[in-house]
Formats: structure tokens, sequence, C-alpha cells
């Protein structure tokens, strides 16, 4: 998540600048480990590129200096956080703002958190049940777009390479967009469109904090402004439409309607949950494929625990969130695809982590791939291996990481669900299987996806 001269490398270096400013932060480094400004006007931008990401760029720096490290971003102090013990120290459980969600609002330009703790609470609050009434209205929706993609599968010849990330992106549109936004989206026309707007605006937020290049080319500006605007126009009437009328479907937006919040307000929270729940949603779906493919066995456990657990009867939610097996799938998928490698937060307040001061407004990275396989958080750390969380402790640090819990995301709580559906339609009838001499290599960004087209095959069981 780009394509624009040096800058083409991350679109989590987005992220940095715009944080950075919107939120100018100190020039001291209070003698945290770290490397010196390469160039006087970029500080390590240049580093950071010649590394391919900003999240192989941390790998590299914190093997070199240690689990407290900091770098310079122009000619900006950033910190970053790379071990659990480091992390533990910093993670404010009574934050209402999700970091995950900051970060976009950030990029979007966002302002409409009133800096109210209790308004900012009673905020998150709707946001998480509009999450949690949008999955339980529409689980029978969710069922239906599954088969809907299963048919199609059952429909082709063993030998037939299905493209897997095109698969997943359309099937994710396809489910955020309905149980977001409503019926509007049963128009598989509405879908392509919102979906070409989706793409133009999650590729474009950010560039122009770092070079310019969107202020530059008139045409990608006007692209990505009529792009957005598309996006907004459409949630403005879906707003003014779910005002005061009672619907047979409960939707993600009903939920912020029904609260006290203005129309800007509502217009954004739904604005960040379609655009982060389509590319989280969309990724891992297709990375918990992608690793089922690879390792039969975790195929073959899962589809025992799915056939156990279901039989030949209706998927229900409640037999859902009984497939213990498939939800350790789903975090070990998230943990070794390192499925969001970076989050950050702003030092609001002169702290303090292990000696280091941290001085106030700095930015602050919570370097979540480096941590996600840290072999002295992890046993055998790169080995794909769902039953290491049947350690109660190893799922206390993945809830800290805000991976699961009541720290979980919430678009990764929809996306959790949306994929444990999809993966019991998919295997109750079919073996997912690899295509042979496949070689996926990651690209890094602010959602992890591959940097080619991942393909598989399918066979039916019956």
């Amino acid at each position: 998540m780009l394509d624009f001269a040096i800058f083409a490398v991350t679109f989590l270096l987005a992220l940095v600048g715009a944080v950075l400013y919107l939120y100018p932060a100190s020039r001291q480094a209070a003698g945290i480990p770290g490397i010196t400004p390469t160039e006087e006007k970029d500080g390590n931008l240049p580093d950071i590129v010649n590394s391919g990401s900003l999240h192989e760029f941390l790998v590299n720096l914190h093997e070199r200096y240690g689990p407290v490290v900091s770098f310079w971003f122009g000619r900006r102090l950033v910190v970053s956080l790379g071990t659990v013990d480091v992390l533990k120290q910093h993670i404010n459980p009574n934050k209402t703002l999700d970091p995950f969600e900051t970060m976009l609002k950030s990029l979007l330009r966002y302002q409409s958190d009133s800096g109210n703790v209790s308004e900012n609470h009673m905020r998150k609050k709707l946001y998480e049940n509009g999450v949690t009434n949008c999955l339980r209205s529409n689980f029978a929706l969710l069922i239906k777009l599954s088969e809907e993609l299963l048919d199609k599968w059952l429909s082709y010849p063993e030998s037939q390479h299905v493209p897997l990330c095109q698969h997943m992106l359309g099937f994710a549109m396809k489910s955020v967009t309905q149980m977001v936004m409503g019926s509007t989206f049963e128009d598989e026309q509405e879908v392509i469109r919102f979906q070409k707007n989706h793409g133009t605006v999650w590729s474009e937020i950010g560039k122009g904090f770092l070079d310019g290049s969107l202020d530059k080319s008139t045409t990608r500006k006007k692209q990505y402004e009529d792009a957005l605007m598309q996006l907004e126009s459409i949630l403005k009437k879906i707003i003014k439409e779910r005002k005061g009328r009672n619907f047979s479907q409960h939707i993600f937006i009903d939920s912020l309607v029904q609260g006290n919040l203005n129309d800007q307000q509502i217009l954004e929270d739904t604005m960040i949950f379609s655009l982060a729940s389509c590319m989280i949603t969309a990724k891992l779906c297709t990375w918990a494929v992608c690793f089922l493919t690879t390792y039969e066995e975790i195929q073959k456990k899962l589809y025992e625990e799915i056939d156990q657990v279901l039989g030949k009867g209706p998927i229900t939610s409640e037999k859902i969130e009984e497939l213990r097996y498939c939800r350790q799938v789903l975090c070990e998928t998230v943990r070794t695809a390192k499925l969001t490698p970076v989050s950050a937060r702003l030092q609001d307040i002169e702290g303090k982590i292990d000696k280091f001061i941290i001085p106030r407004e700095t930015l602050v990275l919570y370097a979540l791939g480096v941590v996600l396989q840290d072999p002295g958080t992890w046993s055998s750390p790169y080995k794909f291996d769902p039953e290491r969380f049947d350690d109660e402790s190893v799922m206390k640090t993945f809830s800290l990481l805000g991976f699961s819990g009541t720290r979980e995301c919430p678009e990764l709580r929809f996306a959790y669900m949306v994929t444990a559906v999809l993966l019991s339609v998919l295997l109750r009838r079919l073996h997912l299987l690899s295509v042979e001499g496949q070689v996926i290599e990651t690209k890094y960004e602010l959602v992890t996806s591959s940097k080619e087209e991942a393909w598989i095959t399918v066979s039916k069981r019956y």
C-alpha cells in the first residue's frame, strides 16, 4: 500500500510523515541508542528507502542497537520500541484512541476527536458496538457471500490456478460494503466503483507529507480528491437515508447514527472502518489460505475441527465461536505474516522507557513486526505453529499487542469473524492446494501483503 519516485518503497513512511507533520516532535535524542541523520534535510529517510520498507529498516536497527532505538525523519526524532518488555512500559490501557485508527485519521487529516476523554470513550464504544451489531445482524449475509465464492471455486477444473489475492479482495469488498453501508452494495457495479475509489485513496493518502508529489501532480491530486469526495458523498447519502428510519438490516453505520454523534463524526468513523476493514480482512483471508495450502497437516486438523463442531448442519455464529483451533490458526496467521507491522502513538507527555527519557511530542513507533518474531518472546518464531496459542501466557502477550482480547482493534475483530466463516464454508467442501514452485514474497506496508498475485488450486472433498 506505491509508485512514486524514491518514496515508493513503503506506505508506512507516509504515516510517519503525516503524524510528524501534525505533531512536531522534539529535536533532542535524549541519549537513546540509534543512528544519526544520513542527510541534514531527510534524516534517515535514505536508509529506510535502501532497506526496502520501514519494517525492514526497524528490524536492522533493533538488531544493532537493542529494544529502544532512535532515528531521524527529516530533522525530527522518532523512537521505536522492539520488545514486549519495553512496550509494556509504554502501552497505556486507559487510552481511548486505537493507534491504527489514529494513524488513518492523521493521514486523511480528520480532526474530529474532541479531546474530551468521556466523549472519546463514548465514541469508541459506539464504534465497537457497531462491529458487534453488524456481525450479528448480517451473519446470514456473510454465509451467503462465502457460499457464492465456494460455488465459483467448485466450478473450476482442479488444474485451474485461482488468483487468491484478487478473489479475497473482492470477497472482502462485498462483505464490508454490504455489512457497513447496506443494500446499495448488493449491486455489483456499486462494489466495483467503491473498490476503484478505495484503491485510489488507499494508495495516495500521506504521499504529499513526504515529497509533495501529490500537490505537484495536478492529475494525481484531482484523482485522489475526486475518489475521496465520491466515497464521502456515498457515505453522506447513506447517513441521511438511515437517520430516523427503521430497517430490517442493521448495518455498522446504524450504530453510529443512533448514537450522539454529529454527521462529520459518523462519516469519519465509517470511512476509517471501511478503508481499514477491507484491507485487513482481505489480507487476513489471503494469508490464512496461503498458510493452509503450505501446511497440509494444519489444514487437515482445521478441517477435522470444522467437521466435528459444525457437522452437516447450518453454520451459526455460536458454532463459529466454538472453533478454538480456527482462532489459533488466525492468530498465528497475524503473527507469522506480521499483518500490521507498525503502529504508533504520540508521546503527549515526557515519559521514561527503561533508563531513557522520551521527550514530549516524540512519535513513538511500536515495531510490532519485530516483536512478533522476537525469539525472546516466541519459541521457534519463524515456524507457523497455531498450537503455540494453547499456552495462556502466549495469548496474554498477543492480547497486550492489540491482536486479541480487550485491546483488539475492531477492524481485526471483524476480520477474524469474516475469515473464520469463509474458511468454514470453503474447507467443508474443498482441499486448498499450493501451486508447486511458487515463492510468495512479502511487501511490508500499513497492512502486509504479497508482492505479486498468490495462486492456489482447489480439489473437491465430495
